[in-house]
């Protein structure tokens, strides 16, 4: 095939740059390259794996990978697929080992990574399937242990892993090694943090439906590894990787070991970096080009850092936090704190929908025309009213034509138990107050045998997804049964 083009990431202990980055980057602990977006990531990352497996071709050894599994590193399986079968890169070197799998779990099952790794990647390479491994979450309880020695054994009869990815959860557990693992665990099987459960209660349709445990390579196995790269995308990340990357060494934030790592680099989207201090505070870090934007961002750190209001703020306060060139090219401290006050006072109105008549020139919205059509988007039923209740009535008030756009009905976030519940109700309703002319007692059966057989992931029966749609916000919507009551209508 032909040469990969060099990767932006880093070489082996080094940061990207002159002084000026190293400057910036003085609170990060490892490594760490921001790029604009996942997808420039993640091409970074497969040509840099692209690279070694050339590298270890060229001089006829394997190339020994620890793979993660997760919405993490799939657009980096994507680019290698398409290098494979574009540029000829060939994968008949490339010796895997898996990092976790759930327990137990089916090697077909949707949920399973032996299942997403040959989906992702594997059936579209040229792999040998001897040299691919992957932990066994079909095993009987007790060869658990046995197997994962073995597992140990096999990576070090090949030398260690050349290369670990690694993703994160936001318990900053990595692998399946949750918080209070020991930096020198090897590959075993854990008991999952109820944080990551939660989190994959959508891939497994419910919480209740995750396997609660999994056997994971330990840290200690990831520790060993000649070059690890962490990557993360998204903003949802922002917190974990702040504290992974700049934070103390905790076994609370197993990704923190990394930090002892001689040879780690962490590869993160721009959402991703958004808590490091380069990021969220460049002033603290270095000479800051001064927008408009990032001098109220400043101001506003500032003042709740300080617990001071904003007009109090003195040049002493904006010296002592790295900002002394703002106060040099926009100063003294009083004028930048009546600027910013007023950006800030300019946003408040009680006119939403913009005020007929007046001057909009410093109003959130414009005058004309007075009356607007408004869409409010709503990601769940009630949230409209309980989010921006004063703000609806609001613009009600004042003569805009204002639409509701429910973004779900609710139904996905209702559990079984809960429709086999109000289904009960609903048959004792009807046994006290005949409101239609289904047998309550038939629905309630028909419910519940639906619920009872209906397998993890399939969709659920029509009236069960009626009965869901009619639950709003953890509680029934009452005013629909009373409705029903009154007018002695079915409420189906």
């Amino acid at each position: 095939m032909q040469r990969s083009q060099k990767t932006n990431i880093a070489p082996k202990g080094l940061y990207p740059g002159k002084a000026p980055f190293l400057e910036m980057t003085k609170y990060e602990k490892v490594p760490t390259q921001v790029f604009e977006s996942s997808a420039e990531a993640s091409r970074a990352v497969a040509h840099d794996i692209a690279e070694l497996i050339q590298q270890k071709q060229d001089i006829g050894e394997n190339c020994v990978l620890g793979l993660a599994t997760g919405s993490t590193p799939t657009s980096v399986y994507n680019e290698l697929v398409k290098m494979h079968q574009q540029e000829g890169l060939s994968f008949s070197n490339v010796v895997t080992f898996n990092l976790d799998e759930y327990f137990p779990i089916e090697p077909g099952a949707l949920q399973s990574y032996v299942r997403f790794m040959h989906e992702y990647l594997f059936d579209h390479v040229d792999i040998l399937k001897e040299n691919i491994h992957i932990p066994d979450g079909t095993l009987p309880y007790e060869l658990v242990e046995s197997f994962c020695r073995e597992y140990e054994q096999k990576i070090e009869a090949y030398g260690g892993l050349d290369l670990q990815i690694l993703g994160i959860g936001r318990t900053g557990h990595i692998g399946f090694n949750e918080p209070g693992s020991h930096i020198h665990s090897g590959t075993r099987l854990i008991t999952l943090d109820h944080i990551t459960r939660v989190d994959a209660a959508s891939d497994f349709f419910e919480q209740g439906n995750v396997p609660r445990r999994a056997i994971t390579m330990g840290v200690g196995t990831i520790m060993q590894a000649k070059k690890i790269l962490l990557m993360a995308w998204g903003e949802g990340k922002s917190s974990i990787i702040a504290r992974t990357v700049e934070g103390e060494m905790s076994e609370s934030v197993p990704a923190t070991y990394l930090q002892q790592h001689e040879n780690t680099q962490v590869i993160l989207d721009t959402a991703a970096a958004a808590e490091l201090t380069r990021v969220k505070t460049p002033w603290l870090v270095g000479t800051c080009k001064w927008t408009g934007y990032l001098a109220k961002k400043a101001v506003i750190w500032l003042s709740q850092r300080l617990k001071k209001p904003i007009l109090k703020l003195t040049d002493r306060d904006y010296n002592d936090f790295g900002m002394s060139d703002l106060i040099a090219e926009h100063g003294p401290a009083y004028n930048i704190n009546i600027q910013v006050f007023n950006e800030l006072q300019h946003t408040i109105t009680g006119w939403p929908g913009g005020k007929p008549g007046a001057d909009d020139s410093n109003r959130p919205e414009r005058a004309e025309p007075a009356q607007k059509k408004v869409i409010i988007f709503s990601p769940h039923p009630d949230d409209d009213v309980i989010s921006m209740g004063g703000t609806f009535i609001r613009l009600v008030d004042q003569g805009h034509d204002v639409h509701v756009a429910y973004q779900t009905s609710g139904n996905i976030a209702v559990f079984d138990e809960d429709v086999v519940r109000f289904a009960d109700f609903f048959k004792d309703l009807n046994e006290l107050h005949t409101i239609s002319n289904n047998d309550g007692t038939q629905l309630y059966q028909q419910v519940k045998s639906s619920i009872e057989k209906k397998e993890p992931g399939a969709t659920d029966a029509k009236m069960v997804q009626k009965i869901k749609g009619l639950y709003d916000g953890g509680k029934p919507r009452l005013p629909v049964a009373m409705w029903a009551l009154q007018t002695k209508k079915p409420i189906f």
